[in-house]
């Protein structure tokens, strides 16, 4: 038996803002694009990963009224859960997003854990990790 992750949801304030940050900062695809009530869902994807989404919906998108509110509340705070990426050149990665206009929280530099990574906000204030992945 396999089970592996399909989508993983990120929740943001302004899809189109969004897109612009993971697909020109990270170098993510647009794999899909569905609207529906006044809403989207937009799906990002990497070839490193296939079968593996980012969903960019806003707070309210399939929600009711209650729980949007409330994730919007959440999503405001920056207390939502962070996104860990990894990546093969830290350094050009960290450079393209902070391009894309990414919010800088931390420059790349060597974790005491042996780990070797970087920090920004998107535009909506989600925490990106983005860590590099080393040869043994």
């Amino acid at each position: 038996m396999v089970v592996a992750l399909q989508y993983c949801n990120v929740t943001v304030n302004d899809v189109d803002e969004a897109i612009a940050f993971y697909r020109d900062g990270l170098g993510l695809e647009t794999q899909n694009d569905v609207a529906s009530g006044g809403f989207r869902w937009v799906t990002l994807g990497s070839e490193a990963q296939p079968g593996l989404g980012i969903v960019l919906s806003d707070p309210h998108a399939g929600r009711s009224q209650a729980d949007g509110d409330a994730l919007q509340e959440l999503l405001t705070k920056g207390v939502l859960p962070m996104l860990v990426f990894r990546t093969d050149d830290l350094d050009a990665t960290f450079e393209r997003v902070r391009t894309a206009g990414g919010e800088v929280l931390q420059e790349p530099i060597d974790q005491p854990w042996g780990q070797r990574d970087c920090a920004f906000r998107d535009p909506s204030g989600n925490t990106v990790r983005l860590s590099e992945v080393r040869s043994s």
